[in-house]
């Protein structure tokens, strides 16, 4: 099973920790965020990023986002995982359905996918999950 979906997420707070400062500029950075989902998915996550931004405002971030939502009629929530970056003022990442991770109704989820910012705290979302 193959099921694309997409929408959007609206970032509805963020409160990032300064954990390194160097002389330069270039810091590395904790942050813990609660976002609204819209779209195919319907709920709220809390991803938890660690940040490297480097001396000339761009960062590489990773980390984990807990979801809770409904999907195709079913609710429940999963893990993901981030690989993402922040360049040009603009956040985009790769991430992936920790395996294992679903409860309720989601139990079995897996998938992958992508999102890109945009203006005002938004982002737009592509999942594909390949086990429902």
């Amino acid at each position: 099973m193959n099921l694309q979906i997409s929408g959007i997420f609206q970032i509805t707070s963020w409160d990032e920790i300064t954990d390194i400062q160097h002389p330069d500029g270039a810091k590395q950075t904790s942050a813990s965020i609660t976002q609204m989902y819209s779209g195919d998915l319907e709920g709220v996550s809390q991803p938890k990023y660690i940040m490297c931004y480097t001396a000339d405002g761009m960062a590489v971030f990773c980390g984990y986002e807990n979801v809770e939502v409904s999907v195709n009629g079913k609710s429940g929530s999963f893990v993901l995982q981030h690989d993402g970056k922040f360049e040009i003022g603009v956040a985009s990442s790769r991430f992936m359905i920790v395996p294992n991770s679903g409860q309720g109704e989601l139990v079995n989820i897996e998938g992958h996918g992508t999102f890109t910012s945009g203006e005002k705290g938004q982002a737009q979302y592509q999942l594909e999950i390949t086990q429902l």
